[in-house]
C-alpha cells in the first residue's frame, strides 16, 4: 500500500511537471525525479513517526490517574494502633495511613490480637489516607475475660475516627523544626457487657455513659538523618479503659487531657524498634486505672504489608483481677 501511495503521488509530479521538463536535458530530468523521490520517502518517514507518538487513548489515562501511587517512603504511614487511627500501637500520629502522596490516596485493613493474664483484646478494620491530608478510619474492639469472676466477660465497641493534617510534613521539614502536626476524632459506642448475668451495661459498673467522642492533637517529628521518629499526642478523652468500661464515672464525668508519647527508631529501612507511654484517666470506683505503655518491634516487609510484635502494660483492670495485666501485642496490617 505504501508503495502503491509513493508511485501515484510520483506520477502526480511528473504529470505537473512535464512541460518544464521538457526543455531540461534528460540528465537534468532524471536529477530532478531522485530528487522527488527523497523527498516522498523523508515524508513518509515523518508520518510513520508522528503516528508512533500517538497519545493512548482517554479511557487507559483514566484507568492510570486513579490507581494509588504508593509515593511515600516505606513506614511513613506508621501502623494501626488499636483503636484504627494510623500511629504507634497504642497512640496515634500526625501521619496520615497509607502510602499515597498529596495527589493520591491510601488504604489498609488491620487486625490486632493483644493479650494478658487475665483477658483478651481484639481490634480490627480499615483505615483510608486521602490525598496526604485526611485520614478516615472504622475499627471494632472486643474485649473478653480469661479468669474468674469475669471469664465470660465479653464487651464490643466501635469507633470511627477521623484525622486532618493541619501543618508541616514530617518527610520533607527536615531543614526546620516545625513537626507535621493534625487533629483528629474517635466517636466510641460501647455495645454493652455480656456474660455477666444481670450487667448488661457499662452504666451499672458507674460509667455515666456508654458512649463518647475523644479528641486529641498529634505533633510527629521524623529525623531522617538520626532514623529517628518522635511523636506526642495529647487527648481530651472520658474514656475509661478506651471506653471498654464506658465513659466518665462515678468519681469524675468531665473530659481530662492526658499525654501520650512515642519514640521509635529505624534499624533500617524495613524494620523499627520504640516505645510508647500513654496516660489514663481515673474515673470509676471500680476500675483503678493505670497508665499503659509498651515496647514494639515493626516490620515492613513492603508497602503492602506490616507486622508489630510488642510487650505491652495495661496496668490494672477493674477491681475484680486486680493485678497487674502485661501480655504480647500482635498486629498484621496489609494495604497500599
Amino acid at each position: 500500500m505504501k508503495n502503491l501511495t509513493r508511485s501515484s503521488a510520483l506520477a502526480l509530479l511528473a504529470t505537473l511537471a512535464a512541460p518544464a521538463m521538457a526543455q531540461t536535458s534528460e540528465a537534468g530530468q532524471e536529477a530532478w525525479i531522485q530528487a522527488q523521490q527523497r523527498k516522498a520517502a523523508q515524508a513518509m518517514r515523518a508520518s510513520a513517526g508522528s503516528a508512533a507518538v500517538t497519545p493512548a487513548p482517554a479511557i487507559e489515562q483514566d484507568k492510570s490517574a486513579w490507581m494509588p501511587d504508593l509515593g511515600k517512603l516505606t513506614a511513613t504511614g506508621g501502623v494501626i494502633q488499636v483503636e484504627g487511627a494510623g500511629g504507634g500501637g497504642l497512640t496515634p500520629w500526625a501521619l496520615i495511613t497509607g502510602y499515597g502522596t498529596r495527589d493520591s490516596y491510601g488504604a489498609n485493613a488491620h487486625y490486632t490480637y493483644l493479650s494478658t493474664q487475665d483477658y483478651t483484646l481484639k481490634s480490627y478494620g480499615v483505615a483510608v489516607g486521602l490525598m496526604d491530608r485526611v485520614e478516615l478510619s472504622l475499627a471494632k474492639q472486643e474485649f473478653y475475660g480469661s479468669l474468674a469472676p469475669l471469664a465470660d466477660l465479653k464487651i464490643t465497641q466501635d469507633i470511627v475516627g477521623i484525622k486532618v493534617k493541619l501543618a508541616g510534613d514530617a518527610v520533607y521539614d527536615q531543614d526546620r523544626w516545625l513537626p507535621q502536626l493534625a487533629v483528629g476524632a474517635m466517636f466510641k459506642h460501647n455495645n454493652g457487657i455480656g456474660g455477666l448475668g444481670r450487667v448488661t451495661s457499662v452504666k451499672q459498673l458507674g460509667a455515666a455513659s456508654n458512649a463518647g467522642i475523644d479528641y486529641y492533637l498529634s505533633a510527629t517529628k521524623l529525623l531522617l538523618a538520626q532514623s529517628l521518629l518522635l511523636n506526642g499526642t495529647l487527648r481530651l478523652t472520658k474514656a475509661n479503659q478506651m471506653g471498654l468500661l464506658g465513659f466518665g464515672g462515678d468519681l469524675n464525668d468531665r473530659y481530662q487531657a492526658m499525654g501520650e508519647f512515642s519514640a521509635a527508631y529505624m534499624i533500617n529501612r524495613k524494620l523499627a524498634l520504640g516505645v510508647e507511654y500513654r496516660m489514663k484517666p481515673r474515673n470509676l470506683a471500680a476500675d483503678h486505672e493505670k497508665d499503659y505503655y509498651d515496647a514494639f518491634l515493626a516490620w515492613f516487609p513492603s508497602k503492602n504489608l506490616s507486622m508489630t510484635l510488642a510487650y505491652v502494660a495495661l496496668g490494672d483492670i477493674t477491681v475484680y483481677n486486680p493485678k497487674r495485666q502485661r501480655g504480647v501485642y500482635l498486629s498484621l496490617q496489609a494495604g497500599f
